[in-house]
């Protein structure tokens, strides 16, 4: 009884909205017909040519009745969007200009970088002119670039690399770090370290790093390079910070430390004392809330302790920094049971030694 009052109800609105046509009444059905299928199919699969035929009708009706479309007005858009990108897309022509250099000449030109590293751009260009070969400065330049090769001052010298690895016992690195309080009060932290050892050699925490604070830093470690007879300091690396000052260069000047800048926007250049910093803030900074400049202080210079004394490190072959330059220890009888524990800020980090017997 009550399908048949829907289907009366039906009827009489049908009749309401006077169906001029055999086609308008097919459409209203093929309409109905698609609304059902939507709601059994959740994502229609459409091939090419299905989707090139509806981005095509969509610009024959009104964007008010895109709702007959099975998929949203957006993707509609974005098919349309990428027919017209395909239509202005050509074949790839070779752009028109000098004629690429022969590998031949190409040789010849790094040869001559690698037998002569005092020679410019300038020098190569002459001597090929004098071969008969014309080449210009500035492809020469760009041939010698995409080798690796640099200009020639710098040719026959050390890399960056190089020289750390040669002069790593000579050598140590600073750098700043911020720590930020609980009372959001910004502390700067100035670091030092040996690069061979990886030795924490000072650590100082300001809130106003003033030229007469950092130089005050760089003579507490000069004090203690000069209580230390085997660490031979010759070269300082540190960054082009603003908050380095003359007098802090100065420092070093006087015992007879050179200051090395490193370049530009490059903190890998340092990395050494990067690589320290991140420890600190991954196995402590980032554990413990900082209440005052103190607190700072002493949670740092304890965990200088625990890194110099305890921890190892995979540059120096999982040694201690306190081990490097002396014997390796022999390891003695394996007794896990006699490994005892020791808590390092209150309990944050854990270090393990033997027990006495």
């Amino acid at each position: 009884m009550l399908y048949a009052l829907f289907y009366a109800i039906i009827r009489r609105g049908l009749r309401m909205n006077v169906i001029s046509s055999d086609t308008e009444a097919e459409v209203l059905v093929l309409r109905h017909e698609l609304a059902v299928l939507r709601r059994q199919i959740k994502r229609p699969k459409l091939r090419r040519r299905d989707k090139l035929f509806l981005a095509a009708m969509s610009r024959m009706l009104p964007r008010e009745r895109w709702a007959a479309f099975i998929v949203t007005p957006a993707t509609l858009v974005r098919w349309h969007r990428e027919l017209v990108r395909r239509k202005w897309t050509y074949k790839h022509r070779p752009p028109l200009g000098r004629p690429p250099i022969d590998s031949a000449t190409r040789a010849l030109i790094l040869r001559m970088a690698r037998e002569n590293p005092r020679w410019g751009c300038v020098r190569i260009k002459g001597e090929l002119q004098g071969l008969g070969i014309i080449v210009s400065t500035t492809t020469i330049r760009t041939i010698l670039r995409r080798a690796g090769l640099g200009p020639a001052p710098r040719r026959d010298g050390p890399t960056w690399r190089q020289f750390l690895s040669s002069h790593a016992k000579g050598i140590v690195a600073c750098d700043f770090l911020t720590v930020e309080t609980v009372f959001l009060k910004t502390l700067y932290v100035l670091v030092f370290i040996h690069i061979q050892t990886r030795r924490i050699l000072g650590v100082g925490v300001s809130a106003n790093p003033n030229g007469t604070w950092v130089t005050q830093q760089a003579r507490n470690l000069a004090m203690d390079l000069d209580e230390d007879p085997e660490l031979c300091v010759r070269f300082l690396l540190r960054d082009r910070d603003a908050k380095y000052c003359r007098s802090f260069d100065a420092v070093f000047a006087a015992e007879g430390i050179e200051v090395v800048l490193t370049p530009y926007r490059t903190p890998q250049a340092n990395g050494h004392i990067e690589r320290l910093i991140g420890g600190v803030r991954r196995e402590m900074l980032d554990h413990v809330l900082i209440l005052h400049r103190r607190h700072l202080l002493d949670v740092l210079r304890e965990y200088a302790a625990h890194h110099n004394s305890h921890r190892p490190h995979r540059g120096l072959g999982l040694r201690r920094p306190y081990d490097v330059g002396g014997p390796i220890p022999a390891p003695g009888p394996a007794r896990p049971e006699a490994a005892q524990r020791r808590e390092i800020l209150g309990g944050l980090i854990h270090e393990y030694h033997a027990r006495a017997a």
